[in-house]
């Protein structure tokens, strides 16, 4: 069987992790290569674990230009996803990036261009899309079971942080290192997850609190109400600051309720559309008959393994991507939207002024006065040392 050859760009958390999992082939396939990172004591960390097979280079361009390597695997800070990955492209490799896309629009849309210019495979590693009640909740809404979608509501607030957690990097939420907070951080799986089920609204008011319960000049604290084009609206709750917190997702449609908590799906199903019965009841408080619904939830939730399977898979055997890295922007628009509307305190439409967005957020970063203290470098790094 051909194997594929990979090269991981920083090796921090999510890299080192990506490559325990090559080593102990979960990936069938995939053969792990090449290790980037600039941080020498990461390549040590690589050199001591991982041992001679794989070559260690301590700059990206060196590692793309070796010709050791068929596909990258993209595992830095978030402003560096957009140019590590054009860099790629242009180099011939196929590309997986982490999460969120990039920091701002504007940047994520010239990576998919180069995407588009080249013939590689470019997947992005929102591996919540391999969760089952995920899947599910997509097929149901997709093939019309919730009817059309009148109201969806997501409450994210179980991402709880200490103010060590926030200490652990120079980088981490700070404008000029990160780009923003949880939105940015934290919530790029729920925000690809609402988009890729219910759509893209057409507009979005937000408002963020910065530093609301941490030391930390991003935000922490976040509430945005969206409508789409039908007239449905959506609301999205989420901070690090509260516990015990909650993540609850509810869509409601004409034919009733899905509610996603505590891993269950739950679906409440109205006998009549509520449409129907709203027009044609004789009784002025009438309500559908409702059945709770047991939807069988089938499939292994495999995770990043699953996003790294079926991103091989595509590019041995063709076929489609679970999760395509162009389709990256979607969620960064959302959360670029939110944060763009508070910062003006007005609505924002969709797509946005990616050039404003840009422009406020180089405001940011060349304004800020925020020093962060006691920062002590961790192992525990959600991201990496690369930057």
């Amino acid at each position: 069987m051909k194997k594929i050859r990979i090269g991981i760009i920083g090796i921090g958390n999510m890299g080192s992790s990506h490559a325990q999992n090559l080593i102990d082939n979960k990936v069938p396939g995939a053969l792990l290569t090449a290790i980037c990172d600039i941080n020498p004591e990461r390549i040590k960390w690589a050199k001591d674990t991982i041992g001679d097979n794989v070559l260690l280079f301590e700059d990206a361009t060196s590692m793309l230009t070796s010709k050791v390597i068929d596909a990258v695997i993209i595992a830095t800070p978030h402003y560096d996803h957009s140019p590590l990955a054009i860099e790629c492209f242009e180099n011939g490799l196929h590309v997986l990036t982490e999460k969120p896309a990039g920091a701002y629009t504007r940047q994520v849309r010239e990576m998919n261009e180069a995407a588009s210019r080249s013939d590689k495979i470019f997947g992005i590693m929102y591996n919540q899309r391999t969760n089952p009640l995920y899947e599910k909740l997509r097929d149901l809404v997709q093939n019309g079971e919730l009817g059309e979608i009148r109201r969806t509501n997501w409450i994210i607030t179980n991402w709880y942080r200490s103010q060590k957690y926030y200490n652990s990097s120079d980088w981490r939420a700070t404008w000029s290192g990160e780009g923003g907070g949880v939105l940015l951080n934290q919530d790029p799986h729920q925000l690809d997850l609402w988009q890729w089920i219910c759509g893209m609204p057409i507009r979005v008011r937000a408002f963020c609190s910065f530093g609301k319960y941490h030391e930390i000049e991003v935000e922490d604290d976040v509430t945005a109400y969206v409508e789409y084009e039908n007239g449905a609206t959506g609301v999205f709750v989420t901070t690090t600051g509260e516990a015990p917190g909650t993540n609850r997702f509810e869509i409601t449609g004409d034919n009733g309720k899905i509610v996603i908590e505590d891993d269950k799906l739950t679906f409440w199903r109205n006998r009549v559309m509520n449409g129907k019965l709203k027009m044609e009841s004789d009784s002025p408080f009438a309500k559908p008959e409702c059945w709770q619904c047991n939807v069988p939830i089938n499939g292994e939730n495999l995770q990043h393994i699953g996003i790294m399977r079926n991103w091989i898979d595509v590019i041995l055997n063709g076929g489609k991507l679970l999760a395509p890295g162009e389709e990256g922007i979607n969620g960064l628009t959302l959360s670029n939207a939110m944060l763009l509307s508070s910062w003006t305190d007005n609505w924002v439409n969709l797509p946005i002024n990616e050039d404003l967005f840009y422009e406020k957020l180089q405001e940011k970063i060349s304004t800020s006065s925020f020093k962060k203290e006691n920062v002590v470098s961790q192992t525990f790094e959600l991201k990496n040392t690369y930057k």
